[in-house]
């Protein structure tokens, strides 16, 4: 299902330009992972399930610039838009998706059928990994550069491409350790979406009543939002950002804000 190198330099690059913003945003529609308060303020909602990450921001150094650029970015998204349209991700949980594996009703669904469930997953991911070693001799880190932010149906994101397309082959390979893995399959787990490098920063709030709201200035939240994309990207461009992919990790999480994993679980070294 993934795509070749030169495909997905092409598909992302349109992701970043002012014509996509343009068209993105006239769909965005509210995440159903956070919820409001009454109050005021937002919630996360229960969405369990596990996943094959870089290590979160908050366990993770060498990459501490790359996520503190993306932190300065989160906080000028917050103060130029209007505060409930975006629910921001805490930036200490900031990372890379490598694999999505399984999540929300499959999840539950698995775990109530199967009550081994958790522990072949996590045997079989480790598989997947010792499979993935045995294909490459290769023990550097990959290199990723930020290209631009992208507007997601559900989210706002930074969107990544490969130094090469030897660090693009790496990554698919790896992908397909897994995806490709019978015994993961046999557990339930497929590939759904087209790999799109992407670290994610936010979730759209309460979008529905706010985005033609005209603003103090004569323009509408909707052409603020799309303004201050084209200017953060404008930013990146000046001044290019790396994400250096050096370890891969089965992860679990509850909702969309923390991504926890025990020391005996699966752990891979780019």
């Amino acid at each position: 299902m993934d795509e070749s190198y030169q495909t997905y330099l092409n598909r992302v690059a349109r992701l970043t330009l002012p014509a996509t913003y343009e068209s993105n945003v006239q769909h965005i529609q509210e995440s159903p992972k956070f919820k409001p308060y009454p109050d005021g303020g937002t919630k996360a909602v229960s969405f369990p399930g596990y996943t094959v990450i870089t290590p979160p921001w908050e366990e993770e150094s060498e990459n501490s610039a790359f996520y503190a650029n993306l932190k300065a970015s989160q906080e000028q998204l917050l103060q130029q838009l209007d505060q409930d349209l975006i629910v921001p991700v805490p930036p200490e949980s900031f990372h890379l998706t490598l694999t999505d594996l399984i999540w929300d009703s499959a999840y539950r669904d698995a775990i109530g059928e199967n009550p081994d469930f958790e522990v072949q997953l996590r045997d079989r991911v480790a598989q997947s990994f010792e499979q993935y070693k045995n294909y490459t001799t290769s023990s550097n880190p990959i290199r990723w550069q930020l290209l631009g932010l992208i507007v997601m149906p559900r989210a706002l994101g930074v969107c990544l491409v490969p130094e090469n397309e030897k660090a693009y082959e790496r990554i698919l390979q790896f992908r397909r350790s897994i995806y490709q893995n019978p015994a993961l399959i046999a557990l339930g787990i497929e590939q759904q979406y087209h790999f799109t490098a992407h670290v994610t920063l936010g979730y759209f709030g309460d979008i529905s009543p706010q985005l033609e709201r005209e603003q103090s200035d004569g323009h509408t939240l909707r052409d603020r939002l799309r303004g201050t994309l084209s200017r953060l990207n404008q930013q990146w461009l000046e001044t290019p950002t790396e994400l250096w992919v050096r370890q891969a990790e089965l992860r679990k999480f509850d909702d969309m804000t923390r991504y926890y994993r025990e020391p005996d679980w699966p752990v891979l070294k780019f």
